[in-house]
């Protein structure tokens, strides 16, 4: 024997077909090939194994001992691949799968949700998976490949990572409707001085920006509170506990008639809202067709 041989799963076709139908037209008719081609597919085997496995008879084949032994293995090997052929066609087409995502509890209440509901009723078959983290967390969660991809804004984008822009969006001063600052159509940054405001804690989501831009500005913020996730900034707004400045989509997304989303000027800051993921990676059929659907909604 031939220890270096591996049958081919051609091969296997072929004495599987023989075996069951004990003639070589039969195999070939099954197979969709001539019966030249699966004789000599089992020509091969037998060669490559040093092993008869089908006695001539002028009308058929008789299987030998070898290959009586040898068929539920070769029977099992084509089943596998039968599975994982048809597994992978699954994943190709939607059928099932999985996406995950990492994002912060605050982009994921207002990016996710309307794309994960159509999501889920266009593929029912893909789960999705939602790994909400803090904002200083969710590249390693990428280069970690504990997702797919990450949503987001990388606060130091390095070699590793790819982002492509999937919304930009802008700072903005968020107030009830019964602040003084309320009726302006836009907020400079100097106008905010004498107005404590509720932002992000230090060296967490956009605070480093609103710190740096105050600062350019020639205004001392002052802070009247400090939160982890924006959503909590929001809803002590709402309540009366003081304005607060964060990225206008989050502010308007939440649909509150109570309060006013005024864009900061003088200067001007954006920020991009990211598809982030590992470079050189290749991502699912499922994770491209979620992406794609994230931009038909934001981008």
């Amino acid at each position: 024997m031939n220890h270096s041989f591996t049958p081919t799963i051609r091969q296997l076709r072929a004495f599987v077909a023989v075996y069951q139908s004990g003639r070589l037209g039969t195999a070939a008719q099954r197979l969709f090939v001539t019966q030249s081609a699966v004789s000599m597919l089992l020509r091969q085997l037998e060669e490559g194994l040093d092993t008869r496995l089908f006695d001539r008879t002028t009308r058929s084949l008789q299987p030998t001992a070898a290959a009586t032994d040898m068929l539920p293995t070769a029977e099992r090997i084509l089943r596998d691949v039968d599975a994982l052929a048809g597994g992978f066609r699954d994943l190709a087409t939607l059928e099932r799968g999985r996406v995950a995502v990492a994002i912060t509890p605050t982009l994921a209440g207002f990016l996710l949700p309307e794309v994960v509901r159509r999501f889920g009723e266009s593929h029912p078959g893909v789960r999705v998976v939602v790994d909400d983290c803090a904002p200083d967390q969710f590249v390693a969660r990428v280069l970690g490949e504990h997702v797919d991809f990450g949503l987001g804004t990388p606060e130091r984008p390095g070699a590793d990572i790819e982002t492509e822009p999937l919304l930009r969006d802008h700072l903005a001063f968020v107030c009830r409707r019964d602040h003084p600052l309320a009726g302006r159509r836009s907020i400079r940054w100097t106008d905010l001085a004498g107005h404590p405001v509720i932002t992000s804690r230090g060296g967490y989501g956009v605070r480093q920006t609103v710190d740096v831009t105050a600062a350019r500005a020639g205004v001392a913020l002052e802070v009247a509170g400090e939160v982890s996730f924006l959503s909590t900034a929001l809803w002590m707004t709402a309540s009366g506990l003081g304005p607060s400045v964060m990225p206008s989509a989050f502010a308007r997304a939440r649909g509150d008639a109570e309060l006013a989303v005024i864009p900061l000027s003088a200067p001007r800051v954006s920020r991009d809202i990211s598809v982030v993921t590992r470079r050189g990676r290749s991502l699912s059929a499922a994770s491209r067709s979620f992406i794609e659907m994230l931009r038909a909604q934001w981008g």
